[in-house]
């Protein structure tokens, strides 16, 4: 199939399909172009339904990956209440961002993954660390920055997302080279690892800490460019911030009241 024509059908995919807790919902398809890859009626179904069976069979792979997801996000619950809703969020945004960034559907969806699970590995963490009303120690940061590789070894216990594991790992990687738990730098770490990275951290700035509140969007913002080429990979923040910026517009448009 032409290039051209690849994010049209996975816009018509995506729009056909939902996930939600417990569930997934898809739209397996075949596609075919004619006259280049078939010149008659017959040969044309016949690779067209060849091809939608090959997505069924990748649908199911998501859907057990969905399923996985599910428990984990539970698991964290159990753990700590605020965890999961964290996740999640991180890994909508992260998402999009990818979207911005013209990632194939294969790359946004493992982004998205990556984000909903970053933070698996906190279940590992005492409760008495993750909610300390104080700043941590540097013995107790030392534990914390245990966590992505705590998440990678739990990822890596389902096949259908050792993929994600492998990135989970890498989400607290610095741009610098000053990150953990490998010291990568630049374009060594993953780019969903780089998306979830700036997205988690967005989170963080304006979510309140028992031993701080939490910035301002606009404070966030600036804090996101400040980093932007040490911290953070420059590109990611460009998306990032035009991805702020968009939802501003549909908060601010959502609340204008109809005309009467």
């Amino acid at each position: 199939m032409g290039g051209q024509l690849a994010p049209i059908v996975a816009g018509c995919a995506e729009a056909l399909s939902e996930t939600g807790t417990g569930f997934s919902i898809g739209a397996s398809h075949g596609t075919v172009t004619i006259p280049n890859e078939a010149d008659d009626v017959s040969a044309a179904l016949h690779i067209a339904d060849t091809r939608m069976y090959a997505t069924k069979h990748g649908r199911r792979a998501a859907t057990i990956m969905a399923q996985t997801r599910d428990v984990l996000l539970r698991a964290a619950a159990e753990h700590s209440a605020s965890l999961p809703d964290h996740m999640l969020e991180v890994g909508q945004l992260s998402r999009n961002v990818a979207r911005r960034l013209g990632l194939d559907a294969e790359m946004v969806e493992l982004t998205l993954r990556t984000g909903e699970l970053h933070d698996v590995g906190k279940v590992a963490i005492p409760e008495s660390i993750l909610s300390k009303p104080a700043r941590l120690s540097d013995a107790e940061w030392t534990f914390v920055r245990q966590h992505t590789l705590i998440g990678e070894r739990i990822l890596n216990a389902a096949p259908a997302l050792r993929p994600v594991a492998k990135v989970v790992r890498s989400t607290h990687e610095r741009f610098d080279g000053a990150g953990y738990p490998d010291g990568l730098i630049g374009e060594q770490i993953p780019l969903p690892s780089r998306i979830v990275f700036a997205c988690d951290a967005f989170d963080a700035l304006i979510s309140s800490r028992p031993y701080a509140p939490g910035m301002s969007e606009s404070d966030a913002r600036a804090e996101l460019r400040r980093c932007a080429g040490s911290q953070f990979d420059p590109r990611v923040i460009s998306a990032l911030l035009a991805e702020l910026d968009h939802r501003t517009v549909q908060t601010t448009s959502s609340r204008v009241p109809a005309p009467s």
